[in-house]
């Protein structure tokens, strides 16, 4: 199975917590999961993202393998959404998804009101 890992912006804790709360109320669980970190450094996104394979069956390598590869190749990225976070401040998350390809591409094809 493939992975896709993405930074997607900055969020107040209480926004977050409350999406994530909706998320597990209303829909079925798909393959693919927002996560949260109060710092922009890979260490504090691989933490954020450890518990997420063995909920879902994931190989933990993978996805540790895909969030490295993201890191390693956007910088440019990763500088912004640094900045972003601490022009924030403190009680901000960036937030980030993690899930696999087919999961993410379905996701995307209901957004555009495709069936698959």
């Amino acid at each position: 199975m493939k992975y896709s890992f993405d930074l997607l912006g900055v969020s107040p804790v209480l926004y977050f917590f409350n999406q994530q709360q909706q998320i597990q109320q209303q829909k079925p669980q798909n393959g693919v999961e927002y996560v949260g970190a109060y710092k922009c450094t890979l260490d504090a996104l691989l933490e954020s993202v450890e518990p997420v394979p063995p909920m879902r069956g994931w190989d933990s390598d993978r996805v540790v393998d895909t969030v490295i590869n993201f890191w390693m190749n956007n910088s440019e990225s990763i500088q912004y959404w640094k900045e972003r976070l601490q022009d924030a401040g403190s009680e901000n998350l960036l937030v980030a998804r993690v899930g696999d390809i087919e999961s993410l591409q379905a996701e995307f094809e209901s957004l555009l009101g495709k069936n698959s």
